[in-house]
């Protein structure tokens, strides 16, 4: 698949430099008790650990500073489907968009393959049955810092085309906030035309307290006493999107080509919230896959710790600015 080169490498190097803390020796590579299960491998390079499990997914378990909480959350419940139960569990996952019933909720209940190379784990599904699509997730660590690659792999092991995109889903740790990019504000005599869209849901409502609406990013808190679900979608062309918790902050850097189509009205980046669940979800670009043929979408993730954003758009923009480049390379 394609992207905007130079405009998202420049993110990249720019993300992996603010992300990065003082040299450790290697990554190491162990088994820790997550999510209910006592086997899971995790990746640590002393600075941050990321945990996979093998008995079910693929799934990123945790991310987080070592020693302290997990920044991605768990989910308990589920729904049954034609095609078996689908359990949310948490954590991060990747699902093929447009989102569909019972397509999309294929389930992941079963053991995975795992291999693990140096510093990369490599986590592959079974074929998902009925629906024929093969799903695969890796996770490289930096040797130091809190940068990791994540990269999200879609298989078409049917015997016909499929258009579709690959999504990939993070279930946060709730009771935090959720803020996304606006594009740069350009006023109307030298700019006419649109910059990008808002993408709402039929239960989306703007005027609900949780959302934050500015001139420079587009926040929603995570409340528990607010079990109405709130989603909305964009197009992200800044390329990165946050979640804050406590002191700490959650990058993920997204690729978007202006060239592509989206789902969901040309959204690359959305985010769901309902009482204290909460998903940061970004989108690969819609796609042609032949039968046998395979696309990769990849996320890059950043911690950064003791992060206060305050409770206005100009404290956020404080925080943030130090945090995140100044300008994006168009």
């Amino acid at each position: 698949m394609t992207v905007t080169g130079r405009r998202y490498s420049a993110l990249v190097a720019l993300g992996i430099l603010l992300g990065a803390a003082p040299a450790v020796a290697q990554v190491r590579a162990d088994k820790v008790a997550c999510f209910d299960q006592p086997d899971c491998d995790r990746l640590s390079n002393g600075t941050v650990e990321v945990v996979v499990p093998t008995a079910f997914g693929p799934r990123i378990a945790r991310y987080g500073f070592v020693g302290q909480e997990n920044v991605l959350g768990e989910a308990p419940g589920g729904s049954v489907t034609d095609l078996g139960e689908w359990k949310p569990r948490g954590g991060h996952r990747l699902w093929h968009a447009p989102e569909g019933m019972p397509r999309s909720y294929s389930p992941d209940n079963a053991r995975v393959e795992r291999e693990i190379s140096g510093r990369t784990i490599r986590l592959r599904q079974a074929v998902e049955p009925k629906v024929g699509m093969q799903k695969e997730i890796a996770v490289t660590l930096d040797p130091s810092g809190t940068h990791v690659t994540v990269r999200h792999i879609l298989t078409n092991r049917t015997l016909w085309p499929v258009e579709l995109a690959a999504w990939a889903m993070s279930i946060m740790n709730g009771g935090g906030t959720v803020i996304l990019p606006q594009e740069p504000y350009v006023d109307q005599p030298h700019n006419l035309l649109p910059v990008r869209p808002l993408v709402m849901w039929s239960y989306t409502d703007l005027s609900d307290p949780r959302f934050a609406i500015g001139a420079k990013y587009i926040r929603l808190r995570v409340l528990a006493d607010r079990t109405e679900p709130q989603k909305i979608g964009i197009g992200n062309r800044q390329g990165w999107a946050a979640y804050h918790r406590g002191r700490t902050l959650f990058v993920k850097r997204i690729p978007y080509d202006d060239a592509a189509r989206y789902a969901d009205f040309g959204s690359n980046c959305e985010t769901y919230v309902k009482g204290s669940f909460v998903e940061l979800e970004s989108l690969g670009p819609l796609q042609r896959l032949e039968p046998g043929a395979a696309t990769e979408y990849v996320e890059h993730w950043y911690l950064f710790p003791d992060v206060e954003i305050g409770g206005t758009e100009a404290t956020l923009d404080a925080a943030l600015q130090p945090l995140l480049p100044k300008t994006v390379p168009r």
